[in-house]
């Protein structure tokens, strides 16, 4: 059994009513979808995991519902990620945190498929450190083809107070998207997303999921999209993409939930061909808020939409004053 640090990050969920009686390690990979399938594992087998404050070292252990999942990360991680030259587009540094503007396409973590050539890989060249901590200090992720914004603790102690913060809701993100359709007002989409039922790859509204809660306003609307600014109340998940797909209002670009975008008749050429090469979904993490893990001085960041969307929205913009004339 392994010794974990005298402060490891402890993890905490509680197996909702709908995941009675599947295995531990299935549970942890819904409560815990940050880390890999893997490492649920191997903590398990080290006993690193308690049920009720019961250590547990079975994989296959059935949970019960309400039953408190509890882990004790240790900082000592080993991994076989390598660290590779990449440059890093840094928003902000210092001793304990690092701020970056990820781009659309890379990759956060490796994985199967992603073996190299992704952020972790970028960070740990960056900051030999990094390979003491779980994530490589990574606090939480964007997916591959969202760009923005993205926190990165350089210490133990700035990971354990900012993952606590991201649990507590103290964080605050906001996103800009651009969507299908022409939406009234702002509102605030509240449901619950798990994993897809048909397609493991996907997430979706489902009464088994996890609660989640986006809030949205509109920057600008158009004849047939619109602009908002998005703010993650949860982090489920691909949370964003699947509430506007829910509500019948896609990201443009999202192949997974909008494999079949609409391009509408009163679209200009420019538009068009505009929209056809958009090859990801628009969606960019574009402010963070938070306060200082270690200082607790408040700390806001903000990175400018990439160009790929400010094409897109220019070509909206364009398209409009066609149709006025």
């Amino acid at each position: 059994m392994s010794n974990p640090d005298a402060h490891p990050l402890i993890l905490q969920a509680q197996v909702p009513d709908a995941h009675h009686n599947i295995r531990l390690d299935s549970a942890m990979a819904i409560l815990f979808p940050s880390y890999s399938r893997s490492l649920h594992k191997s903590w398990i087998l080290d006993g690193q995991v308690k049920v009720d404050g019961t250590v547990v070292l079975k994989p296959k252990y059935k949970v019960k519902a309400q039953e408190v999942l509890e882990v004790a990360v240790s900082c000592n991680i080993e991994t076989k990620w390598v660290a590779e030259p990449m440059a890093l587009d840094i928003v902000f540094e210092d001793d304990d945190i690092l701020v970056i503007n990820k781009p659309a396409g890379l990759v956060t973590h490796p994985g199967a498929g992603n073996p190299s050539k992704t952020l972790v890989n970028a960070i740990l060249h960056h900051y030999q450190e990094a390979n003491t901590l779980p994530r490589a200090g990574i606090v939480h992720r964007l997916d591959k083809d969202t760009s923005g914004l993205l926190i990165v603790a350089k210490t133990r102690e700035s990971l354990f107070a900012l993952t606590e913060a991201m649990q507590q809701r103290e964080i605050k993100r906001e996103y800009e998207a651009i969507v299908e359709g022409q939406l009234i007002a702002g509102d605030t989409i509240e449901t619950d997303i798990g994993r897809h039922p048909k397609w493991r790859t996907k997430m979706a509204v489902v009464r088994s999921g996890k609660h989640a809660v986006t809030h949205y306003r509109i920057i600008n609307r158009y004849i047939s999209h619109s602009h908002v600014l998005a703010q993650l109340e949860t982090g489920r998940t691909h949370q964003i993409r699947v509430h506007f797909n829910h509500i019948k209002h896609p990201l443009v670009g999202d192949k997974v939930y909008n494999p079949r975008q609409r391009i509408p008749k009163q679209s200009s050429d420019d538009l068009k061909q505009c929209i056809r090469q958009f090859k990801r979904q628009a969606l960019h993490a574009r402010r963070l808020s938070l306060h200082h893990p270690i200082t607790g001085d408040l700390l806001e960041f903000e990175a400018d939409l990439p160009q790929d969307m400010v094409l897109l929205l220019q070509a909206l913009h364009s398209n409009e004053d066609k149709l006025s004339d």
